[in-house]
């Protein structure tokens, strides 16, 4: 048996443009603040065309994730699809060396790889126009089964229920870890993901998610209620463990009676909220694959998403490890 890895993610691999602008702009193109709109590939370009200087990084949600557990110590593995361009030649060249294993062959027809403008207003919210190009063709063909096996925990992200393809592959690889002894991670991504498929999330989070991330939108969009005292009531019991943030006001975990109440880590200047539920998911997964106690896997969380809340970008720019070591020892 090869090496064996704490946390394989699957994902839409993605190269974000980060551009700085205002609610005007917002309102000009009927965007709507804080939340991730899809686009093709004619609005996506005449979105970028008509916006200032952006900068070029490395993105998609779940290979955050990968690369933060990366950055921490963790042994982690990718798989999404890219094409044979520019683009995602930058996104394997930067999840590898985060530290992140990437094997996936790069498409040599159809779309190019995908994209995402994030809008970042004054008052630190993203607002995300996401064009999936080749991630969005990932299929059960694309999977290397032998490294889901090995995982301790399989991470996936819940925008890969917009493709059909793509949740093939999610059930494929779900089944496989299951199989192997595994286990089952979900972050819900957003909240109008949710929206668009909550029948289907319910369904995974009652009888086949061990592990389950998501914002205080997200949460309460799952169980259809304004309340997340509600919205906790409804998801306790129903995963192994519900990590659930609040922003500023920290984050709460669950896992069966017992509620740990986590603290927000104000580490500087909020600039950009971008990844910050991505590397809540690091710090958790890291520390629960370490065998920490949830508490801690918590504060993990917690520690990395307030740092990447304090730069421009969804990855540390700045070591993991020294920052766990300064403030959690």
């Amino acid at each position: 048996m090869g090496e064996t890895f704490d946390v394989v993610g699957i994902g839409n691999a993605i190269v974000d443009v980060l551009v700085q602008a205002d609610d005007a702009f917002l309102a000009d193109h009927d965007l709507s603040k804080g939340a991730m709109a899809l686009v093709n590939q004619g609005q996506a370009e005449r979105l970028y065309a008509a916006c200032g200087v952006g900068l070029e990084t490395s993105g998609g949600s779940a290979a955050n994730t990968l690369a933060g557990i990366a950055q921490l110590g963790g042994s982690a593995g990718f798989i999404g699809r890219v094409r044979d361009d520019q683009l995602g030649e930058i996104f394997a060249h930067d999840i590898r060396a985060a530290g992140a294993h990437f094997t996936t062959p790069a498409a040599s027809q159809g779309p190019s790889t995908a994209r995402c403008l994030i809008l970042v207003t004054p008052d630190a919210q993203r607002t995300m126009c996401t064009y999936l190009g080749a991630s969005v063709n990932l299929e059960p063909a694309d999977l290397d089964l032998e490294l889901v096996r090995r995982a301790k925990v399989l991470y996936l992200e819940g925008y890969l229920w917009d493709s059909e393809a793509a949740k093939r592959a999610f059930i494929a690889a779900a089944g496989v870890i299951r199989a192997a002894g595994g286990e089952v991670a979900l972050s819900l991504s957003d909240g109008f993901c949710v929206e668009r498929h909550r029948e289907s999330f319910l369904d995974l989070v009652d009888g086949h998610v061990d592990l389950l991330f998501a914002n205080e939108s997200e949460i309460t969009a799952l169980y259809g209620t304004d309340s997340f005292e509600t919205a906790l009531v409804q998801v306790r019991g129903r995963c192994k463990v519900a990590a659930l943030t609040r922003s500023e006001r920290g984050s709460v975990v669950l896992a069966g009676e017992a509620t740990h109440l986590i603290e927000p880590f104000r580490l500087g200047e909020l600039l950009d909220t971008t990844g910050a539920g991505d590397l809540y998911a690091a710090g958790f997964l890291y520390g629960y694959t370490q065998g920490q106690p949830l508490e801690r896997c918590g504060q993990l969380g917690s520690l990395c998403a307030g740092q990447v809340v304090t730069q421009l970008g969804p990855r540390p720019q700045g070591s993991l490890k020294e920052l766990v070591a300064q403030h959690l020892g």
